[in-house]
């Protein structure tokens, strides 16, 4: 939006070019210098606290004789002074589940990636740059750019599509990238042609028609062309 004000539409288009040749180069060197295999989306494992924390002998450990019993409610109170540091308070038990999973994800290494899925992650690597590239050829209106990056990230995903031996963090990337492509239909001129009305005329009708809905859907409906305009060149 900066440059859109400071240099026009030329300016705008020039920090998209920029922004997505960066990454793409980054993540190229991620895949091929450093070996990183797939990359998932967060590229890093978010902190669960909960899932870090003890098991319930763990918590048992932390309470002592100097808790007390309070008059009116019997509940069982521990001083603060007795408590566990900021981060480490839980209010309940992490399931056992729930903290191999978090293990896994902190202690498995990338998968080693062969021939095939090291195509399979170029191709959606590179396709924002194919995009960009057809953009400046053919046009906005062109269906071409549509096209060779749908079919770019469609032939990648069926490349990418054998999952046994994958890590549970890359799976959940293979299944956040198959639900992705249903943005698809929010991109021009697929958007412009087809899944504007559609879209607007169901919104429309639930907000008219189903209590409540309304205080969502009409907001909605005046941000999806302001949020499909940004999403028409923004690449995850």
């Amino acid at each position: 939006m900066g440059a859109t004000k400071l240099c026009g539409e030329g300016g705008r288009w020039l920090v998209i070019v920029l922004i997505q040749v960066t990454k793409a180069v980054l993540r190229f060197l991620l895949l091929f210098w450093y070996k990183s295999g797939m990359q998932t989306s967060p590229p890093i494992t978010p902190l669960d606290r909960e899932a870090q924390g003890g098991n319930d002998e763990d918590h048992d450990d932390h309470q002592d004789d100097s808790s007390f019993v309070g008059q009116r409610s019997g509940r069982v109170m521990r001083p603060l002074g007795n408590a566990p540091s900021l981060q480490a308070r839980l209010w309940a038990a992490p399931s056992r589940e729930k903290r191999c999973n978090v293990e896994e994800d902190l202690t498995s290494s990338p998968t080693a990636l062969g021939v095939q899925e090291t195509i399979a992650e170029s191709m959606y690597i590179g396709r924002p740059l194919v995009h960009l590239l057809c953009l400046g050829m053919c046009g906005r209106g062109s269906w071409k750019p549509w096209l060779v990056s749908g079919a770019m990230e469609m032939t990648s995903f069926g490349l990418m599509s054998d999952t046994k031996s994958l890590n549970r963090r890359e799976r959940a990337e293979v299944r956040r990238r198959a639900f992705l492509l249903l943005y698809y239909l929010l991109r021009s001129p697929f958007y412009n042609t087809f899944s504007e009305t559609k879209i607007l005329f169901l919104l429309r009708f639930l907000s008219d028609n189903v209590p409540g809905v309304g205080l969502v859907a009409r907001p909605l409906m005046d941000y999806l062309p302001v949020w499909q305009k940004i999403y028409f060149y923004n690449w995850g």
